[in-house]
């Protein structure tokens, strides 16, 4: 008996201490008597509880990544956008204990469940002041908005966001819109860059024939009676030749 009692006192011993990790925020709370709902605490460290009569929770105080499922939102004039959105925040620290006050939950029910609620929240009032051409005109400042509006909400409610990313598909409509534009300035490119050439080559062919022209024209001019006699002598082998029917030693050219 005595050795059953020692060892229901050992489990209880090992079961009541936990380590909170440096990068989280340990709470501790009372599930049970009189301090239930208000016994919520922040611990650190070495943390030793009841285990049946209190919990340990534990909230990341480093940053920390959710990667969403995406969904749909309306633009102002009715087009329908995807967004695939990741979040990275942590909990501010000291503010661990608030939050659990007020929800009750896990971090990962709170991932999502509030969370992912401020977070279609945020894109689908900013949405709806936007129309699709606003959107693609003034995209910076629509991705602006959406982050300091995302930021404000869940900074009053202890959560600060490290950076958002939206994964946001257009509507089929202006996915091809786009695509067609892009088609046409490449297109339109091409047939510039194809018209620059021919017209580098058909200057360079007028260039090369003038410049022939001129070179043939050069040599007619060289070639004098006095040169072609003085040609003939450079390249004349010593035999005297005979032109006509009454030899002569030059033939008129």
């Amino acid at each position: 008996m005595k050795k059953l009692a020692l060892l229901a006192i050992a489990a209880v011993t090992i079961q009541s201490c936990t380590r909170i990790d440096a990068a989280s925020e340990g709470i501790l709370v009372d599930q049970y008597g009189t301090g239930k709902g208000q016994g919520v605490s922040t611990a650190s460290g070495t943390v030793f509880y009841n285990p049946w009569t209190q919990d340990v929770f534990e909230y990341p105080v480093s940053i920390h990544t959710v990667d969403y499922e995406p969904f749909t939102v309306n633009a102002k004039d009715g087009s329908v956008f995807t967004v695939d959105p990741v979040v990275s925040y942590n909990i501010i620290r000291g503010k661990g204990a608030d939050i659990f006050r007020k929800y009750r939950k896990p971090i990962d029910e709170l991932e999502s469940g509030v969370m992912r609620n401020y977070v279609k929240d945020a894109f689908k009032n900013v949405f709806n002041t936007y129309t699709t051409d606003n959107i693609l005109s003034q995209r910076q400042q629509f991705d602006n908005q959406v982050t300091q509006l995302l930021k404000q909400e869940l900074n009053q409610e202890g959560f600060e966001i490290d950076q958002l990313t939206f994964g946001m598909a257009y509507p089929e409509s202006i996915t091809q819109a786009i695509n067609q534009k892009n088609k046409a300035v490449q297109e339109s490119q091409q047939a510039f860059n194809m018209l620059v050439r021919d017209s580098i080559d058909a200057r360079r062919k007028v260039i090369q024939a003038e410049g022939d022209r001129k070179a043939n024209e050069l040599r007619q001019q060289s070639l004098t009676p006095l040169l072609i006699q003085q040609q003939f002598i450079e390249k004349w082998n010593g035999a005297t030749p005979l032109y006509g029917t009454n030899p002569v030693m030059f033939k008129n050219v």
